[in-house]
């Protein structure tokens, strides 16, 4: 009877300890605001607590040498209760701070634990933000609409001649590879976790909008492959030297692959080296286009359209890196996603190439492009 008296109170505080640790607080993931505004954040216990519980802000990662934010001492929350409790952050640096709300000693558990992550985000200007988000749907939706204008010139002419094969069967591998790197940073859980242990305190860069771009673009790719096969095509294939370099392409993304399931290197350092594919397909997917140009001494059959909206898409995908790193004071972001930054630059440069031969080096007449389009 002694020991079931001793028993019983163990066992009540061993549930009090269980349930306790497996509450959380629902936390906002990223919080944004100007430097030398005031903001209030609203935390929400996953559970009640079984006790008052008092929580503290323990900074794990900043991006300045100075702090950037300024936080109570602690905040506190009720016993048996899931109400929302409010506390004020004031942004005193433009930088980025990850905050780890921890719970502080008390009567039934000294241990501190974390029970959420927030991000904090403060930027010279929530204006320059909201006109950063405005450019990248600009530039997303260019990108995205830069492949109809060659489906549609191909439909209209009844023809391929002039689009060049080699660019094509470059493009589709490219957008894999940068398919395959959307989709494991935005859905694969494991690898969005290993993200964030190598970049603490950085935000995931691929959105919805980059997987639905990649797996848009792939569709679209494969449909204007399918019209070379239904399509006046003459003696156009894909080359020798494209093949090999093709080979080339898959042959490391198989090995790759094979090292990273043999566990010798993370699935995060898979993703990379496998974006770097699709830039060094953007490096030369343009040069057979060009020099196809160049050979027949015309653009005809391939859209300047297409060209058009590359272009737009490409520098208003540097606008955007420029007005993010100047509001978050880190210049470092122009070159923190190399793969985004080289596609932007590249297609501009090509692109600019491009409106030179169409519109000065081979501009020709009406009825000289009713004769081209019936070779």
């Amino acid at each position: 009877m002694e020991l079931l008296t001793l028993l019983v109170p163990l066992c009540l505080f061993r549930l009090t300890v269980q349930d306790q640790t497996t509450m959380t607080l629902k936390a906002p993931e990223i919080v944004d605001l100007e430097i030398g505004s005031l903001r209030n954040v609203s935390v929400t216990p996953s559970e009640p607590p079984q006790e008052t519980l008092f929580v503290t802000f323990n900074v794990m990662f900043s991006s300045k040498q100075t702090s950037v934010i300024e936080l109570p001492e602690n905040i506190t929350l009720s016993s048996h209760s899931t109400n929302s409790t409010c506390f004020q952050v004031k942004g005193v640096g433009i930088g980025r701070a990850t905050v780890l709300l921890e719970t502080a000693g008390n009567r039934s558990n000294n241990v501190t634990r974390p029970l959420a992550r927030i991000n904090f985000v403060i930027m010279q200007s929530s204006a320059l933000s909201l006109l950063s988000e405005v450019v990248g749907w600009i530039y997303f939706l260019a990108w995205s609409v830069s492949f109809y204008p060659q489906v549609v010139e191909n439909w209209r002419r009844k023809s391929v001649i002039g689009l060049n094969f080699d660019f094509l069967a470059l493009n589709l591998t490219g957008h894999i590879a940068y398919g395959v790197y959307n989709i494991g940073l935005f859905w694969i859980l494991d690898i969005k976790i290993q993200f964030q242990k190598s970049n603490p305190g950085s935000v995931n860069p691929v959105g919805a909008s980059d997987v639905f771009f990649s797996l848009h673009a792939i569709l679209l790719t494969v449909f204007t492959i399918c019209q070379c096969f239904l399509y006046e095509r003459g003696e156009q294939r894909v080359s020798k030297v494209t093949t090999v370099i093709l080979v080339a392409l898959w042959l490391f993304g198989s090995i790759i692959l094979f090292v990273a399931i043999a566990d010798k290197v993370s699935w995060l350092q898979y993703l990379y080296y496998i974006s770097y594919i699709k830039l060094v397909v953007t490096l030369i997917k343009y040069i057979p286009q060009a020099y196809m140009n160049h050979r027949r001494k015309s653009t005809v059959g391939w859209s300047i359209g297409n060209v058009l909206l590359d272009f737009t898409g490409g520098s208003f995908s540097i606008l955007q890196m420029f007005l993010q790193s100047y509001n978050n004071d880190e210049w470092l972001l122009i070159f923190g996603d190399p793969t985004k930054f080289g596609l932007g630059v590249i297609s501009i440069l090509f692109d600019v190439l491009f409106m030179i031969q169409h519109y000065c080096l081979y501009r020709l007449k009406a009825s000289d492009y009713r004769a081209l389009s019936e070779e």
